[in-house]
C-alpha cells in the first residue's frame, strides 16, 4: 500500500490540541519528503547506501516497513493508518521537532532547525534510542524479505501465520501486538545498555524523563497497546516538547502546558513508586495483563492515568491488585 492513497484519510485523523507538535498534514513530521520506495534511497555500485543518521532516510525506513506489513494487518481494522507500526515515524517526528535529535553537546549544529535540520546528533541519546527502534528493525525486515522484495530466503513467518490462520480478528489483532511490542521491548533493553552514556549530556530533569519513558514501555508493551496513527497521535500530544532543563520541576513548569506537566507527573509518579516498591508496580502490571480482556483494562487505565487528570492514582494499585488475583 503506498502512501499517496492515504491522503484521503488525513481529514478524518481527529486534531489533539495540545503542545507537542507529532504530525504535519496529519502524517508524522516530514514523512511525505521522505523516500517511499527502496529504489529511492541513496544507492552506490546498485548496493543501497543508508546514511543512519539522517532523519529523511530514517523515516524512510518507517515507510517501507509500514507498505511492506500492512497486507498482514486487516485485523487490525478498516482504515490506511491501523498498521501499529505508525506509533515509530511519530515517536521520531516528535523527537525531531521537540529538539531531542540535536547535538546535546553544543560542538556541533547538527540537528538546529536553522542549519542542519535533518541531522540525527550521534550524540544524542535519544538518536541512540531511536536507531534500535528504526535502523536495526528495517535491517531486519530487508534480511527478512519482508522489505525490498524478497532480497533474502527467509521469511518473517510468525506476522504471516498469524495473518492467515482461522483465529478471530480480534485474536489475530491481540497476538500481533503482542509481537510486535515483544520486539519493541527487546529493542529497548538493548538501548538502556548501548545509549547509556549519551546520557551525561542532559540535565538531571531530562535524565528523570529518560527513566521514565523507558519505564512507560513495560506498561503500554505488557497492556498490548494498538500504536495505531490516531491513537499515537492522542498519546504523543502530552509529551514534553522541549528537552527539560535543570531548572524545570513538573508538573510546574510555566512554558509547557497542563498535558504536558500532567504527562511528566504521571510518568515520575510511576517510575518513583516502582522504585519504592521494588519494581513490585512494574512485575504487578506484567501479571494483570494476563488475557485479552485483562489487556483491554490495562490499555483503558492507561487512558485515564494519561490524558485523565481527575485519575485518582493511589486506586491503581488496588485495581491491579484486583486484576491479579482473577488471572
Amino acid at each position: 500500500m503506498h502512501f499517496n492513497r492515504f491522503a484521503a484519510v488525513a481529514g478524518l485523523l481527529v486534531t489533539i490540541c495540545r503542545a507537542a507538535v507529532v504530525t504535519e498534514n496529519g502524517f508524522p513530521i516530514l514523512l511525505e519528503k521522505a523516500p517511499a520506495l527502496l529504489s529511492e534511497l541513496p544507492q552506490a555500485d546498485g548496493v543501497v547506501k543508508l546514511d543512519p543518521w539522517d532523519y529523511l532516510q530514517r523515516m524512510a525506513m518507517y515507510r517501507l516497513m509500514i507498505n511492506a506489513t500492512d497486507p498482514f494487518m486487516s485485523s487490525m481494522g478498516p482504515g490506511a493508518t491501523e498498521n501499529p507500526l505508525w506509533g515509530l515515524p511519530l515517536q521520531l517526528g516528535w523527537k525531531l521537532k521537540s529538539g531531542r535529535l540535536v547535538d546535546p553537546t553544543g560542538v556541533s549544529t547538527c540537528g538546529q532547525e536553522s542549519s542542519d535540520p535533518v541531522c540525527i546528533a550521534t550524540s544524542s541519546w535519544w538518536g541512540c534510542a531511536n536507531y534500535h527502534l528504526s535502523v536495526i528493525p528495517f535491517l531486519a525486515a530487508v534480511e527478512a524479505g519482508v522489505v525490498g522484495n524478497g532480497q533474502a530466503q527467509v521469511q518473517i513467518q510468525s506476522l504471516k501465520t498469524i495473518s492467515a490462520s482461522e483465529a478471530s480478528d480480534d485474536d489475530k489483532k491481540d497476538q500481533i501486538l503482542g509481537l510486535m511490542w515483544s520486539a519493541q521491548l527487546a529493542s529497548l533493553d538493548a538501548t538502556s545498555r548501548t545509549c547509556a552514556n549519551k546520557t551525561t549530556h542532559y540535565s538531571s530533569t531530562e535524565k528523570s524523563f529518560i527513566e521514565s519513558w523507558l519505564n512507560s514501555a513495560q506498561y503500554v508493551g505488557a497492556s498490548h497497546f494498538h500504536s495505531s496513527l490516531k491513537k499515537s497521535v492522542q498519546f504523543m500530544t502530552p509529551l514534553p516538547s522541549r528537552v527539560l532543563q535543570e531548572t524545570d520541576s513538573p508538573p510546574k513548569i510555566a512554558d509547557l502546558s497542563a498535558e504536558e506537566n500532567h504527562t511528566l507527573y504521571i510518568f515520575g509518579w510511576m517510575t518513583s513508586i516502582n522504585k519504592l516498591l521494588g519494581g513490585t508496580l512494574t512485575s504487578m502490571w506484567q501479571r494483570a495483563m494476563c488475557s485479552a480482556a485483562a489487556r483491554v483494562k490495562g490499555r483503558a487505565m492507561l487512558d485515564d492515568l494519561l490524558l485523565n487528570p481527575q485519575f485518582v492514582t493511589s486506586s491503581m494499585l488496588s485495581i491491579l491488585t484486583e486484576m491479579t488475583t482473577k488471572c
